[in-house]
């Protein structure tokens, strides 16, 4: 009898369904187990690694299997794996033979295949269990590739203990890649699966040894490898008791486990781009030096590296690793803390100065005892200068001339630099932090910093690539994880720092005379020529050294975790070192190329590193940043006129213009000049005037070094309880001068030479006019704080 239409259209409706069923029987991801969280070495190898969640060794799935053990698990559980659909009825039916003969089940007939459906459901297993198992091993076979199959087998067959997957087997019985296993390993591994609970390392030696040896004849037998491989691979010892897993890379494992879903990736396991070499060369100098440094209670030591060129990072040591003394902070991540980070920013003021044509690189900066509403920064060694050229104030890391530089550059315009150029911890107003955002009053972390010196090396590196224009994708921070390469091109004609100002200050950095070396390692070609910067953090909290080449970044903290200060904790000192026995692992290559074409030839005055005026003597050619030409006139060489005998300054009133003398004169204001011919002797100060000539100049004398104008004063009580006293000081161009010293109209003392003088007003405004022998006069007001008012402030 023939079907009604209607009875075809159920049978279909039935086929369909079973097929739908068929379709989607597994689920959408077979295995829901967590995994351990896995960073490898760019060359593949285990740096470091975390337990699962579950308290399981379980490395997620690799992208291959070693040869070795597929042709081993095939030789031992499934030798028709690549010829069957996922049940082997040859191995089925023998394995129902034998069990019903023994009345026990002495052989199993699963598939790798059928094992990975079993493995995944983790159920009791009766009759229809199996059968069920059966089809959704015909199903495995339709979604996944024979390769898959067995990727998924091992990274999911049980090992004994608590060790899950080959990877992880391969780690904690032998300590290496399971790629680098000889024949005699893998086929002790291979045997493990079958009966983990019975036959596992350290227990029933004899059983795991027959079972290694009889696969092992039944590879040579299956001419996987000749008898004579097999006999001498069944020689090896097999192994004793789990080792621990690597622990290269902890901190960057950390930071990966954090990040991870922010960085989208679905895996618990990154091949990194740490070199593994330099990566354990770096834990050891950092061992090293540690045990050194903790003599003085100095605990914590951090580096990083990274790859100028590509942008990865290459070494990533976030501490010491000694997580059995748990008073050493070691798990503390100090890459990613925020530190105050000393000196390390004065580079970037320096090279955002000369970006923005306020000063030339040599350009002479006041080096003076100063004070700015109430805060006085010091030198490291409480000396002064008088005036220094910027770039050497920069290699000196010295704080005064720094401090002025920022109040001539403004606060606020340098802290909107730092964010754009990367600096992601400034979370407080530019007015929070002032002008000690150049000494280390903010703070910022070792990757931003490194980071963004990163950005100015790339940006040089890219000026020819780039012809001569900028890409802001050169500021991007560091990958540690291999990934697809973005070409982003996004050109523009102007960045955060130009190459003239960043090839600069890089020159710059590189004059700073290295530790231990006395300078003696200039004589050496092959030494490296390396830009750097040290800082250190008020009350010797943080050390600091960043050093750079066209190829490397290389940055180091050093420090205690918790904060502590340390006597003997400064940059040059605990970190410098550290820096240069990292720059001896990394290979040396050329220095930065010169961009001429982003440079301008300026004449230069030498005396002054100015922008040459026509009273300038001595004029030099000076390659400078083009917003050089920005830069005011030298404003220290003047033209003064002196008797015919150049011995003495007049003026029209005293001596005929016929019989004068017009000369340019090097002349620094006097607080500047009574420090800077202290240490220049060569410096020549103004001759004085003739008698019977009058100062036509206006006063200009005389200064007062401290305090200045309106500044606002407290004077503290001494250890005895008695009220303290302000030391007055002041300069005088004529050192032999002297100086009559007036207190609100009242005359109290006068000085010759050195003018000093300590006083204890009462609190309150007071006038302070000081009067030299010619009747040169200069008046300032300064106010005393009581007690009371300090406290209120």
């Amino acid at each position: 009898m023939n079907k009604t239409p209607k009875a075809f259209l159920i049978s279909d409706i039935i086929c369909l369904a079973l097929l739908l069923v068929f379709f989607f029987l597994l689920p959408a991801k077979l295995f829901k187990s967590p995994t351990s969280f896995v960073i490898e070495a760019s060359n593949g190898n285990l740096l470091s690694a975390a337990i699962a969640s579950d308290g399981q060794w379980r490395f997620p799935v690799a992208d291959s299997v070693p040869v070795k053990f597929k042709d081993c698990i095939i030789a031992f559980e499934d030798k028709r794996f690549y010829q069957h659909f996922g049940v082997d009825i040859l191995a089925m039916s023998r394995a129902m033979r034998q069990n019903l003969k023994a009345k026990s089940v002495v052989s199993g007939g699963s598939t790798l295949t059928m094992q990975v459906i079993r493995l995944s459901r983790k159920q009791d297993r009766t009759i229809w269990q199996k059968l069920y198992e059966i089809i959704l091993a015909f199903r495995l076979e339709f979604r996944y590739s024979k390769e898959e199959i067995i990727g998924l087998y091992a990274a999911n067959a049980p090992f004994g203990s608590n060790v899950v997957g080959l990877e992880a087997a391969s780690w904690r019985y032998y300590g290496r890649n399971a790629k680098m296993l000889s024949w005699g390993e893998m086929a002790t591994l291979a045997v493990l699966p079958n009966s983990p609970s019975l036959v596992h390392p350290g227990k029933n030696s004899n059983r795991l040894i027959k079972k290694r040896n009889d696969l092992l004849d039944k590879l040579a037998t299956l001419k996987y490898i000749d008898q004579s491989t097999a006999n001498l691979a069944k020689l090896e010892p097999i192994p004793g008791k789990p080792l621990p897993l690597p622990q290269n890379a902890p901190h960057l494992l950390n930071r990966f486990k954090a990040e991870r879903v922010l960085l989208e990736i679905n895996s618990t396991r990154i091949t990194s781009t740490i070199n593994e070499d330099v990566q354990l060369k770096v834990n050891s100098i950092l061992k090293r030096y540690n045990n050194r440094y903790r003599a003085n209670d100095i605990n914590n030591i951090s580096a990083l590296i990274l790859d100028a060129k590509t942008g990865h990072v290459v070494s990533y040591v976030g501490n010491i690793y000694q997580p059995e003394n748990i008073e050493l902070l070691s798990h503390v991540d100090m890459i990613k803390a925020p530190r105050s980070p000393g000196s390390t920013l004065k580079p970037l003021l320096y090279a955002s100065m000369l970006n923005d044509g306020f000063i030339l690189p040599h350009t002479l900066i006041p080096d003076v005892p100063t004070q700015i509403a109430g805060y006085s920064p010091q030198n490291y060694d409480l000396g002064y200068d008088g005036a220094i050229s910027a770039d050497k104030a920069l290699s000196r890391s010295l704080n005064i001339p720094a401090v002025k530089m920022l109040q001539q550059y403004k606060y606020e315009r340098f802290y909107d630099k730092l964010k754009k150029l990367g600096i992601g911890t400034l979370n407080q107003p530019a007015d929070h932090y002032g002008l000690s955002l150049i000494l280390g009053g903010s703070e910022v972390t070792m990757w931003d910093l490194a980071n963004t010196y990163m950005g100015m090396v790339r940006t040089l590196n890219h000026f020819n690539a780039h012809k001569g224009l900028y890409n802001p994708n050169d500021y991007k921070q560091a990958t540690y994880y291999q990934t697809e390469e973005k070409n982003d091109q996004d050109y523009q004609r102007n960045s955060f720092l130009d190459h003239g100002a960043i090839w600069s200050t890089f020159n710059a950095m590189e004059e700073v005379m290295r530790p231990g070396d006395e300078g003696l390692w200039e004589q050496f070609s092959s030494s490296q020529r390396v830009a750097w910067k040290t800082g250190t953090s008020f009350g010797f909290r943080d050390a600091w050294a960043i050093g750079l080449t066209p190829n490397y970044v290389v940055c180091v903290w050093v420090g205690n975790a918790d904060g502590e200060g340390r006597p003997g904790l400064v940059g040059i000192e605990a970190a410098a070192p550290v820096l240069f026995d990292l720059f001896r692992l990394l290979p040396n290559g050329k220095w930065f190329e010169t961009p001429k074409t982003k440079l301008k030839k300026l004449k230069v005055c030498k005396q002054s590193g100015y922008k040459a005026g026509e009273n300038c003597p001595d004029l030099v050619d000076e390659w400078v940043p083009t917003a050089g030409e920005k830069t005011v006139i030298c404003p220290f060489h003047k033209l003064i006129h002196l008797d015919r005998t150049a011995t003495y300054r007049v003026t029209d009133q005293c001596e005929t213009i016929t019989n004068m003398q017009h000369k340019s004169w090097f002349v620094l204001p006097p607080a500047m000049e009574y420090y800077y011919k202290i240490k220049n002797s060569d410096y020549k100060a103004l001759p004085p005037f003739m008698s019977g000539c009058e100062n036509g100049g206006g006063n200009n004398v005389m200064e007062l070094i401290y305090p200045k104008n309106n500044a606002i004063v407290y004077i503290p009580l001494e250890l005895d309880g008695t009220r303290g006293k302000i030391i007055l000081n002041a300069a005088h161009r004529n050192q032999s001068s002297k100086i009559y010293w007036h207190l609100d109209n009242e005359y109290f003392a006068t000085t010759t030479n050195y003018h000093q003088m300590a006083i204890s007003p009462p609190p309150g405004k007071h006038t302070l006019t000081l009067v030299d022998e010619n009747g040169e006069r200069l008046v300032q007001v300064f106010t005393i704080l009581d007690k009371e008012n300090k406290r209120r402030n």
